[in-house]
């Protein structure tokens, strides 16, 4: 989704009001409360001690607590009143692909739209690291849905690299690190295709923010269809191979595929951080609502164990 010099602008900006409205309006009741964030933003005061459940950061054990009750204990912390959130966005040129109702780049532009509603308000503040491979931009973190739609719209304009530049996503994700910022929720916005050699650079991150992945998915990505000898090109440096889709290669490529995923999920649960999924053949708004539901169910049942 980029302007173009004939009216193009004009187009772009029709497209992101109405995916603004369809997010606000999907999202309806989601945005109201104390705290409208995807995750709750760490806070620096202590809170309560709860048990131990699996997947707490053990850098919150309360021993202590833990000792009086011979069972471990976590001690959470009071949500920040004030979140500042940094989206990661990765617009490698394997986002340019889609099969579906839509393609991967438009899917992480409508991600970033739902982060942008989700921690709007009371002071919050949204910032981003876009990179296409080949240029990394910067936009401050700021407040306001002036700020939000015009960091929206900057990525949405972000051109696509030139062929045979591959994306990199541990760069971006230490452009975060350094200078360290203030304690806040870091959004990375991928697909996650290739080696997970960004995991140092996410967990790195882990110590000091609290970390939500969405990976953008396409469903020929999981498997081949039965259509004959087709020709793949890999969208990054522009290579092609012509294959048959053969049932045994298609079997190959799903349990590829499959491996692949499995891989990246359990490296992001490594590093702590939750995890959503977005298809370009499915609902991705009510996907983002399940998600956002059950976090705030999760949470709110911690703070009642803990009461």
């Amino acid at each position: 989704m980029t302007a173009g010099p004939d009216g193009g602008q004009a187009r772009l900006e029709a497209s992101l009001r109405t995916l603004e409205l369809t997010v606000r309006r999907r999202l309806d009741g989601l945005l109201q409360g104390n705290h409208s964030g995807l995750l709750p933003g760490p806070g620096g005061e202590p809170g309560d001690a709860r048990p131990y459940q699996p997947g707490d950061d053990v850098r919150r054990m309360d021993w202590s607590v833990t000792a009086r009750t011979t069972a471990p204990h976590v001690r959470d912390t009071v949500a920040d009143r004030e979140l500042e959130t940094w989206a990661a966005v990765d617009l490698s040129r394997s986002l340019d692909f889609g099969t579906a109702d839509t393609d991967k780049r438009y899917l992480v532009l409508a991600a970033l739209t739902a982060v942008a509603q989700l921690t709007a308000g009371g002071g919050n503040r949204l910032g981003a690291v876009v990179s296409n491979g080949s240029d990394v931009v910067r936009l401050p973190a700021r407040g306001g849905l002036v700020h939000a739609r015009g960091l929206v719209r900057r990525v949405a304009t972000t051109p696509t690299a030139p062929e045979g530049v591959r994306g990199d996503l541990g760069a971006v994700l230490d452009q975060l690190r350094r200078p360290p910022r203030r304690r806040g929720l870091v959004a990375v916005l991928s697909d996650f295709l290739g080696e997970p050699v960004w995991e140092r650079s996410l967990r790195a991150l882990s110590g000091r923010h609290d970390l939500l992945a969405i990976e953008v998915v396409d469903p020929r990505e999981l498997e081949l269809p039965d259509v004959g000898t087709v020709v793949l090109a890999d969208p990054e440096t522009g290579r092609q191979r012509e294959v048959a889709t053969t049932p045994l290669l298609r079997r190959e490529f799903a349990a590829a595929a499959s491996a692949h995923r499995d891989r990246v999920a359990d490296v992001l649960r490594r590093c702590g951080a939750a995890h959503l999924t977005l298809r370009t053949d499915r609902d991705w708004v009510a996907d983002i609502v399940r998600f956002a539901v059950a976090r705030r169910h999760a949470w709110a049942g911690a703070g009642r164990s803990s009461a």
